[in-house]
């Protein structure tokens, strides 16, 4: 009962503090966030006090093979943007079942995978397009934070029953599918326009390196070492990438021209 109790509090709260976070900065910094492990990253520590730390570890080649499909998902998302959210999202999700199944139908070690993630990451931020315009600001209605919230805690929950059905890479992929991202990008797409919701993918594939860099952390250790040790060096390095990326962001739009 604890524990479903924390399955459904720590990842809704994380989307609210993501959510809130595009708000006060913008829809880039609001999916930079939400590139981090936010939802399979709970799903992993769950996994690891249900299965044992051996089946989280074989969750990890999962969420890195899902770290490449999250960015052929921003790619597609930006390139049918302009065509409208509808097109954008169903596009991009094609683009991420065809790029996971591939890479898991390949079965390439954890290695492969993370420097695929990163070539993949830097050749996506070369061709995404960067604005630094700012979008209209927004009222969103009151219903809009409790259903992404409730809708965050169903996917905790069923990743997690199903988890021991479907396989840990398998269950590592479905838990990365990028939920908290389409939520953002499609009411930025909807409220403010197509330029609002590339500026989501772009920050989301930004966030990736983070991601990439958790569950490789995660593939190194969860079977050599304590849960907190593994998990906490995942965390840190993701937020010492992620300060980083952050840092970036908002110094460089003002010394960059606007395309």
């Amino acid at each position: 009962m604890d524990l479903l109790l924390f399955k459904l509090f720590v990842t809704p709260s994380l989307l609210l503090l993501a959510s809130l976070a595009v708000r006060r900065w913008g829809e880039a910094v609001g999916g930079l966030l939400v590139g981090m492990p936010l939802t399979s990253g709970p799903v992993s520590v769950f996994l690891a006090l249900e299965h044992g730390p051996a089946f989280a570890t074989q969750a990890t080649a999962g969420s890195l093979v899902a770290t490449i499909a999250q960015v052929a998902f921003c790619v597609i998302y930006c390139r049918l943007a302009a065509q409208g959210w509808l097109l954008a999202l169903t596009g991009a999700a094609g683009a991420f079942v065809v790029v996971a199944a591939l890479l898991q139908w390949s079965a390439l070690p954890e290695m492969l995978l993370f420097l695929l993630a990163l070539i993949a990451i830097t050749l996506a931020l070369n061709v995404m397009p960067n604005t630094a315009a700012a979008s209209a600001k927004v009222d969103a209605p009151s219903w809009d934070l409790p259903l992404r919230m409730v809708l965050i805690a169903a996917l905790i929950v069923s990743v997690t029953l199903i988890a021991p059905y479907v396989g840990a890479s398998a269950a590592g992929v479905i838990a990365s599918f990028p939920f908290m991202a389409i939520i953002l990008a499609v009411f930025a797409h909807r409220a403010s326009g197509a330029a609002a919701a590339q500026q989501v993918m772009r920050g989301m594939a930004t966030g990736l390196i983070g991601f990439a860099a958790f569950f490789f952390v995660l593939s190194l250790l969860l079977t050599h070492t304590h849960l907190v040790v593994a998990y906490g060096s995942a965390i840190l390095c993701t937020l010492a990438i992620q300060a980083m990326s952050f840092y970036r962001m908002r110094s460089l739009p003002a010394a960059l021209p606007v395309e």
